[in-house]
């Protein structure tokens, strides 16, 4: 079953001020590592929520807003696909994403068809 694990950054965790830049390089290699799971595949880079476009139709008309959907400390922050047997395997992958444990959170949802 192939399951998207959406990771919510919480905050840009390269932004945050109490860490060191070797604190950063670390997470970017753990970043690195989940990256090379198998049965995993990395979603393309997403740029900053503050530079996202929502976009929504009303009666015919479309409208563009500037920033995303949600708060940026709720708006998603990356995303893998990941194919398993079952969701615990899912999960126990989602444990080991640093947002997960760094004020973020990461969404195990199983892909769907809905047509």
């Amino acid at each position: 079953m192939q399951y998207v694990l959406l990771i919510y950054q919480g905050t840009n965790w390269a932004r945050l001020p109490d860490l060191s830049e070797d604190e950063k390089k670390s997470i970017g290699a753990e970043y690195a590592a989940i990256n090379e799971t198998p049965g995993l595949t990395p979603g393309a880079p997403l740029g900053l929520p503050e530079n996202a476009i929502t976009v929504r139709v009303k009666a015919g008309k479309t409208l563009s807003t500037e920033g995303p959907f949600v708060g940026t400390e709720g708006s998603v922050g990356g995303y893998v696909l990941f194919e398993a047997d079952d969701v615990e395997a899912a999960i126990e992958v989602a444990s080991r994403i640093p947002a997960a444990r760094l004020g973020g959170a990461v969404e195990v949802r199983p892909v769907g068809t809905y047509w």
